[in-house]
């Protein structure tokens, strides 16, 4: 294999629970299923998700909140994950859970390019 090819990653999400999926998701994207993982360079692969909608979600699970601040006082904000479903649909719950696993730094935006998730 040259390390001009990408490879494609494709999952099913159905009936899989959304944690353990997104771990699986960001261990691919960061590289590290690979023998050649570097830290400092972004795999070239590819992550397609689909059937997203039909992951397996608690009624917990679902009343979990996400939380904002604007920077002003009084500006923290709460969703909940059910709440974010129905205004955005399940791509932003996983690219939420994905974003969250992976490193701060500036290769996040590279590999989080490489994620496509399909409802």
């Amino acid at each position: 294999m040259t390390t001009s090819e990408t490879r494609e990653y494709i999952i099913d999400a159905t009936g899989q629970s959304l944690g353990r999926l997104a771990t699986e998701i960001a261990m691919v994207l960061r590289g590290k299923n690979e023998p050649s993982f570097t830290p400092n360079v972004a795999p070239k692969v590819h992550v397609v998700v689909n059937n997203a909608s039909q992951v397996a979600l608690s009624d917990a699970q679902l009343e979990r909140e996400y939380k904002r601040y604007s920077g002003y006082p009084g500006g923290l904000t709460h969703e909940s994950r059910e709440h974010l479903i129905d205004r955005k649909g399940y791509r932003d719950v996983f690219e939420k859970a994905v974003y969250g696993m992976l490193p701060n730094n500036k290769l996040r935006a590279v590999m989080m390019k490489n994620l496509t998730i399909n409802d």
